[in-house]
Parts: structure tokens; sequence; C-alpha cells
């Protein structure tokens, strides 16, 4: 079997290649380059090397997966003829695909692979900006980068910038986190005589003209905390801080339970910011409520029982466990499929033991969204009217029933039939689809705004409620309605 061997052509010009790889090189009959772009090649060209290189392969297609697979085709098609080397900017195993794609190749026996080498140009970058690696840095790919890779707290450097286009998308991913003046640094041909460093603002990093296949971006770590707040690390932190030994007195107190209502509150605060349509106010009570998860995540981790990383690996797993028509090769048509696969999952993760149907159902939910939940489980199993006209005589029978007991004025029994009236509606909402909560909450913001508008007007009459008759604050309530107040 020939032997494909791969080499680098280090960061700079032919004087810092490495005196084994030089010669590599000059005594190969076939030399292969993944470009020709680089300070040494011209350097090769004088002295007579000759090779092929694979730069038209990169104008033929426009995704770069595809570019390295055919690269990585041809060389293993040339070395069924004879042994070759294969020649990379950097080192071989760094930044280098299809390389990761040769190696994979060999570990399943279809070709013979040796690295031979090369200088990275890492050691040399961080040379010509002046920093330390041993600060912690991430070497991530400007072709793929991907916003929730990025540690804002260590240095970056984004291999691959080579043009505009990559420069624009690399942009545009760290302007997600960095503000757009953040001060960054494109570095060209590290530790070479043609080297360039240029500190630019981050938002004109796609207006540079001379970015090459030599080309990196720096960019500093963040230092102040208030930089990185949308970043969870500084999330997690600020939380852990505020319940750690110098923190504040009442995070520190809190526990499960007293944190219950908290919950419960930022949780209603957010349906109503739904309810509204209100962006801002959707944010600001997410970040409420993701607050109160932190903080009982944090509690149990602080006592030792679990940790936010615990909750989030359950989480996961479970989204993939009951996925399988995404994560899987299960095959579903539509949501009603997809409803009766989580169903079905659902039940075989449950213990085999019998238990209550019911028991685990709209734990700690509100009466009124208990109740459809409670209906929704007990019809899955047969146990529902056959259409909603059902539904509406257990209604109307209801209704008969809170009469009776109104008029034997028995408090007691009025709470139980009026609660039952209830339970009957909610059955009918559920067969017309409708979600009792939300159609309670839409109602009450339309009252809330009717009323307000009426309280408008009382207060632009100088006069108080009390001088107003029922019939007039309804004029006014009537006036809301014509006005389409919802």
């Amino acid at each position: 079997m020939n032997t494909i061997t791969i080499v680098g052509l280090g960061a700079g010009d032919i004087e810092q290649l490495p005196l084994g790889v030089y010669r590599r090189i000059k005594s190969s009959s076939h030399l292969y380059l993944r470009t020709d772009q680089h300070p040494v090649v011209k350097d090769l060209t004088a002295e007579g090397v000759t090779f092929h290189s694979f730069d038209a392969v990169y104008e033929k297609h426009d995704q770069f997966d595809l570019v390295y697979e055919e690269i990585v085709r041809e060389l293993v098609a040339a070395s069924e003829q004879h042994s070759l080397v294969y020649a990379v900017p950097g080192h071989p195993l760094v930044a280098e695909k299809a390389v990761q794609m040769l190696l994979a190749l060999q570990d399943e026996g279809k070709i013979r692979v040796e690295i031979g080498g090369g200088q990275s140009f890492i050691d040399a970058l961080f040379a010509s900006v002046g920093a330390d690696p041993i600060d912690g840095f991430q070497l991530l790919d400007g072709t793929s980068l991907k916003l929730h890779d990025i540690h804002m707290k260590q240095q970056l450097i984004i291999g691959q910038v080579y043009d505009a286009f990559i420069a624009s998308e690399v942009k545009l991913t760290l302007m997600e986190l960095y503000p757009y003046d953040y001060e960054v640094m494109l570095v060209t041909a590290a530790g070479s005589k043609e080297e360039k460093v240029e500190r630019i603002p981050l938002v004109e990093l796609d207006r540079v003209a001379h970015l090459s296949n030599l080309t990196s971006l720096y960019v500093p770590a963040v230092k102040e905390m208030e930089a990185s707040f949308k970043q969870y690390a500084t999330l997690r932190e600020i939380i852990s801080t505020l319940r750690g030994p110098n923190g504040c007195p009442w995070d520190k107190e809190q526990t499960h339970h007293s944190l219950k209502k908290y919950l419960l509150e930022e949780t209603y605060e957010l349906l109503e910011a739904i309810e509204e349509e209100d962006i801002d106010h959707m944010i600001e009570e997410m970040g409420d409520v993701l607050l109160q998860i932190m903080l009982h995540a944090q509690i149990g981790e602080d006592e030792g029982m679990f940790t936010m990383e615990e909750v989030m690996e359950g989480l996961s797993a479970k989204m993939v466990r009951r996925h399988p028509h995404v994560f899987g090769t299960v095959q579903v048509e539509n949501t009603e499929q997809v409803k009766a696969n989580w169903d079905e999952i659902k039940k075989s993760e449950k213990q085999q033991d019998h238990e209550p149907m019911l028991i685990n159902v709209a734990k700690g939910m509100p009466a009124l969204m208990k109740a459809y939940e409670y209906q929704k489980k007990a019809a899955k199993v047969g146990f529902d009217w056959a259409d909603p006209q059902g539904a509406w005589e257990k209604v109307w029978e209801e209704l008969k029933e809170f009469e009776n007991e109104v008029e034997n004025n028995s408090e007691n029994h009025m709470k139980k039939e009026f609660g039952d009236v209830l339970f009957a509606l909610v059955n009918v909402a559920r067969f017309y689809k409708i979600f009792p909560e939300e159609a309670l909450a839409m109602t009450n913001t339309k009252f809330f705004r009717r009323f307000s508008y009426v309280e408008e007007q009382v207060l632009k009459s100088g006069k108080s409620f009390e001088d107003f008759s029922l019939e007039e604050l309804d004029q006014f309530w009537n006036e809301a309605k014509k006005m389409n107040i919802e």
C-alpha cells in the first residue's frame, strides 16, 4: 500500500521551513498542495519544484465540505498509483479538515498516512499579537463558526478567514455577543517577512481588502463581566456569587419552598407579556423566570443534591429520546403522529408498577389548568363525552344545581356546585380546542383595557366614580366595545 505523507508549509516563508519537511518536498516526484497561495510556494517554484494544487477545486464548489471531499478523493485515487506528499499551510494537524478525513480512512484500513511535521501558525500568531496562550484560547474555524462555541472570557483565534464572504459571516456571528466597535486583530502571514497585523473595530472586519489563505482573526478575551452578560457562564457566576459567602443575605436565605411563590408569580407575568405581545416585556419576564430556575439549581448545588448540569443533561436526554423523528430514524407524517410517539415514549419511561393515572398530572398548576389536564388525560383512555352536546348538557345540569344551592343559601354547597360549573365549562372548551387558561387571560386583558378606558373618561370629566350611575359607566364601557378595545 502506497503512503500519503502529509507535511506542513508553516506559517511563514521558506527560511522557517523545518529541514526535514524541506527535504521531503524537494525529493517528492508527486507533490500536491492544498493551495499555492503561500509564501513558501514562491521560493519552491524558483527552486524548480513542481506540484499540483487544489485551488481550482475551491472555485468549483460553494460548500467547503464538498471541497474537502473532492481533495480527499483525488489524493486517495493518486495514492493507488504511487506514494505522494500532500503539503498544507501551517501544521497538518491544525485546522485541516481534509487531513482528518484522510486519517479516518486510515483507521478504516483503506489508506496509509504519515504525518511529516510542520510549524503551526499558532505560535507565530501569538507572537504577532503579543499575547500569551497560557491565559487560555480557542482555535475556531471561520468557515463553520457557531455562536454557542464561543467563550468570551478566552482569547479566540479564528482561522480560514480568507475572503470577504467568510469575514462577513464571522463578523455577524461575533456581533451577536461582542460590541460592534470591539477591537480585533487581523493577522496575515504571521512570522514571515510579509507579516501584516491590523487592529480594526469588529464592524469593519469584512471591509478589509487584503484577506487571504494566510489570514487569521485574533479576538482578545473579554475582561469586564458587564461585557459578557450575554453568556450563560456569566449568569451562572452571578447566581453563584449571590448565594456565596460574600453574596446577598436574602438570596442566601432562600430555599426551594420559599421561592415557589416567586416562580409562580414570574410565570404568570411572562404569560401576561405573551398575551400583550410586548417583546421587551417578554424578554424581561423570561429573564425573571430563568432567574428562578437558576436559583433553584444553585440551591441544589449548594446542598450537594444536584447541579444545573444535571438538570440540562436530563432535559437534553429527554428531548433527544422523545424526538426520534428528529434525532433518530423514525418517520412521521404530521403533528398527530409526533404526539402519539411522545405519549408512547413517555409511557415506556414510567415504572412498571401501577400508580394512579392522574397522580403526576399538572402538579403545582392552578386549578383551572389542572382541570383541563385532568380531563385531557381521562379522555385519552375513553372517559369522555362522545361529542360536545354531552358536555353542553352537563353545563346546564351543573348550572341548575348551582342555582338550587343559591336558593338554599348554603355557602359550602354553593362553592362546590360553582366549581362543578367551571369544571363542566372546561370540558366544553376542550371539545372546541380552546385552552381555558389562555381564554380567561384574554378576557382579563380585555376587561383591564376597557375598564381603563372607563376610568380615563371618569378622570377627564373631573368627577369621581361615585358621581356616575352604573348606567353612565356602562355607556363608557359600550364606547370602548365600539372602539374595538380588546
